[in-house]
C-alpha cells in the first residue's frame, strides 16, 4: 500500500470516477485501470490510479503562492475567510506556502499590486502552483 498510496473499495472509486463497479472491473480487463486483487478475489483501488483517471493534475514541487482578492473594504471578512480556506487546503494538499498575497480591488484592474506580484513571483520561479478560491479572484476574464 506504500507504494501504491491509499485503497479504495470498488464502490468508492466507482464514485470517484462516477462509473459503476462493474465498468471498474471491465477496465482492469482492458488494462485501463490498475488495482491490487485480495485474496479474495476482489479489487482494491489505488488513489494514483483513481486521479490518473479523472486527469488529476500532481505537484511535483510544492511551492505555493496564496492570492486573495476583494472588490471593497466592505468585503474584508470575505478576504479573510478566502485566505483562510487557503491556508487550510495548501495544508491539506502538503503544499510549503512561499507567499500570501491579497488585493482589494477589481478584477478589472490588471495593476493591483498583489496581482503583479504573483506575475512576478511566477516568472522568477519562485513558486510551483498559486492557489485561488475561484479563477474570477485572479482576472476577470481570460481564463
Amino acid at each position: 500500500m506504500d507504494r501504491m498510496g491509499k485503497l479504495y473499495y470498488a464502490a468508492e472509486a466507482a464514485r470517484m470516477l462516477g462509473v459503476t463497479p462493474q465498468t471498474l472491473r471491465l477496465w482492469v480487463r482492458q488494462g485501463k485501470i490498475k488495482a491490487l486483487k485480495t485474496p479474495g478475489g476482489r479489487y482494491r483501488y489505488p488513489l494514483s490510479e483513481i486521479r490518473r483517471l479523472r486527469g488529476d493534475i500532481t505537484i511535483d514541487r510544492k511551492r505555493a503562492i496564496l492570492y486573495a482578492r476583494v472588490s471593497s473594504t466592505d468585503q474584508k471578512s470575505d478576504l479573510e475567510e478566502q485566505l483562510n480556506f487557503l491556508k487550510k487546503k495548501a495544508s491539506e494538499m502538503g503544499l510549503e506556502v512561499v507567499k500570501v498575497l491579497k488585493d482589494t480591488a477589481s478584477g478589472l484592474d490588471e495593476s493591483r499590486r498583489g496581482y503583479l506580484k504573483v506575475l512576478d513571483s511566477v516568472i522568477k520561479g519562485e513558486a510551483d502552483v498559486i492557489l485561488i478560491t475561484y479563477q474570477d479572484r485572479l482576472t476577470r476574464f481570460g481564463f
